[in-house]
């Protein structure tokens, strides 16, 4: 019991760091393209933290297998170079012992991983793309940088300056295009002295109200044009929130590829499957190959089960998309992939056994 809390100690402490800085790198890398959406006006910097947050099952699907894969590569490539595995094995802890060991945190791992790939993932995606949809078809205002010409929605406004509780904008300029029953779209032109953004009670319609302004029309190619003076104009942004429906597979919820034949669903529902199954092989192949010689050093084999783990998901991703195509058939599969790296695993656990030596 003892030997089985100290081994699992070291694989997850070493899983926990790998994984952090894997997370880091990845988050970072997300928050920067973010950032940069929040710079050009896309969405506004509250939702950055959200949207972050939901996009870390997605996230960790990826990074756990990999991150428990090397784990278990570093923890026993260490106790290798320190003799230790060679104690256990002088008092009767065999091989299949520590795989064996290996496998329970591998089990939970797993477990994990499959929550993130079959739940929470679709889920969070679903979310983030509700709230990026819903921003754009709001059009909300107060995302708007004074000084700054910024697209929103199918509209280009700017505002010399914003109030201390950027509610009320001042010296607005909006442009946009009004489509015709019949004719070309008109093209429109709105300037106001301010304006602030309202919500009707009773609808739930969303406006724009602006104060002293005026507002252009013209049709391009037309000498003819409309001017109106107004001292109060409101401007419908959005009715009431709908609830979007999404036709990406990846947005779709594990029963909904249940009870779809679409091919593309297939698959999908085949990657997401695929994930928390590849922890439980690549523990049965990160075992033999953690076996490090001293004169090598714990990072030997690391490159080599570094380039394996890419061969894996490459060849599920090349899966996933051929049965998406019809180029691969959704019975067979990503499941001989699977079965390929099991009988590998399988076959270096069968080649640890020791050897007896013939006595002369």
């Amino acid at each position: 019991m003892i030997i089985f809390r100290y081994l699992t100690r070291e694989i997850l402490t070493t899983m926990a760091a790998v994984a952090g800085v894997l997370l880091l790198v990845i988050m970072g890398n997300r928050f920067i393209s973010y950032f940069t959406d929040v710079a050009q006006g896309d969405f506004p910097a509250r939702l950055l933290g959200t949207l972050m947050l939901y996009q870390l099952p997605n996230f960790m699907q990826l990074l756990l297998p990999l991150a428990f894969f090397l784990a278990i590569l570093l923890a026993y490539g260490q106790l290798y170079l320190n003799s230790e595995i060679t104690v256990l094995a002088a008092c009767g802890v065999s091989p299949r012992k520590l795989l064996h060991v290996a496998l329970w945190p591998a089990a939970v791992v797993a477990l994990l991983v499959g929550v993130c790939s079959l739940w929470l993932t679709p889920a969070g995606l679903v979310h983030n793309e509700s709230m990026l949809d819903d921003q754009k078809q709001n059009a909300d205002f107060s995302t708007l940088t004074p000084g700054r010409f910024q697209e929103l929605g199918d509209r280009t406004a700017y505002t010399e300056s914003l109030g201390d509780d950027a509610s009320r904008m001042q010296d607005l300029f909006i442009a946009e295009q009004e489509e015709q029953a019949n004719g070309p779209p008109r093209q429109v032109i709105t300037r106001a002295r301010s304006g602030y953004q309202a919500t009707d009670p009773e609808t739930g319609s969303r406006y724009l109200v602006l104060k002293n302004g005026y507002r252009y029309s013209v049709v391009p190619g037309s000498a003819a044009s409309d001017r109106l003076q107004f001292e109060t104009y409101a401007i419908r942004l959005a009715g009431a929130a709908t609830t979007p429906q999404y036709d990406d597979v990846e947005l779709l919820s594990t029963p909904s590829l249940l009870a779809s034949d679409d091919p593309e669903a297939r698959g999908a529902l085949q990657w997401r499957a695929s994930l928390p199954l590849m922890v439980l092989i690549l523990t049965l192949i990160a075992l033999p190959l953690s076996r490090a010689n001293p004169r090598h050093g714990r990072f030997a084999k690391l490159l080599p089960s570094i380039f394996l783990y890419i061969c894996y998901m490459s060849l599920l991703l090349a899966a996933q998309s051929a049965i998406a195509r019809e180029q691969l058939s959704a019975t067979l599969g990503v499941w001989p992939i699977h079965i390929a790296f099991l009988a590998f695993g399988l076959w270096l656990n069968r080649g640890r056994r020791p050897r007896r030596r013939r006595v002369l």
